[in-house]
């Protein structure tokens, strides 16, 4: 579905077609783990699910992965070491090149990209976007010659109801920062939907003006448009 004029939203990622460049984000690697080792016991199904879904992707010029492929601040796992690695093989071979911004837990990310040959980057400007994980605003330097801005960080997610059943979705945010168009990413992790952008605190500076009047795309087996969240918070609180 096309949002910008070539800037199209392909399920969890978003596609610049002048570039032939697809933009992922938000893996979170290892986040079974991390839970497991905080008692929460949930079955590590969400490693393989990714792989099935990265498997059929297109070949591109250029992959960008925006930001926390891993999950962990600190030291790398066991299991970031071992399925990270494998993610990065099926990402290059379905590019020819791949990039990894580094996100707010990308704090050790070198020892993996090393040892894939893959290239980490704050940001990058691709077919005039600017694509930055979220966590922090660029500087004006930066976002000079910018048309527009990709992020990633906030994970978004909005609560549909019908009658007294509610289910979370992943979701697009697709709005305004600085009269530039910016595209929010949902999180590429399949085991959580997201935070709900209609009921949780946001996390990226990019948004403290709030997003009422950003488009809302849902992301179920195709990607569709519901309107405003403005809208869909009337609904939500009626």
């Amino acid at each position: 579905m096309e949002v910008l004029k070539g800037v199209s939203l392909i399920g969890l990622g978003v596609y610049i077609k002048s570039a032939d460049c697809l933009v992922l984000a938000d893996f979170h690697i290892g986040y079974e783990e991390a839970l497991n080792k905080q008692g929460v016991l949930v079955p590590r199904f969400s490693f393989q699910d990714i792989v099935a879904w990265l498997k059929p992707l297109k070949h591109h010029k250029l992959i960008v992965v925006n930001g926390d492929i891993k999950h962990e601040f600190g030291a790398i796992s066991q299991q970031e070491w071992t399925e990270t690695l494998q993610i990065l093989d099926i990402l290059k071979s379905k590019s020819g090149r791949l990039v990894l911004i580094k996100g707010n837990h990308d704090t050790i990310l070198e020892p993996l990209a090393k040892r894939k040959d893959v290239e980490i980057l704050d940001l990058i400007k691709v077919g005039g976007f600017l694509i930055t994980h979220g966590h922090r605003v660029p500087d004006a330097n930066e976002l000079k010659g910018v048309q527009g801005i990709i992020i990633g960080h906030e994970h978004p997610a909005v609560t549909l109801r019908e009658g007294v059943r509610t289910e979370l979705f992943k979701c697009f945010l697709v709005g305004n920062y600085k009269r530039k168009p910016l595209i929010v990413m949902p999180s590429s992790n399949l085991l959580t939907p997201g935070t709900d952008v209609l009921k949780e605190k946001l996390l990226s500076p990019f948004l403290r003006n709030g997003i009422s009047s950003f488009d809302v795309y849902i992301v179920e087996k195709k990607v569709y448009f519901f309107g405003k969240t403005k809208d869909l918070l009337r609904g939500h609180t009626s």
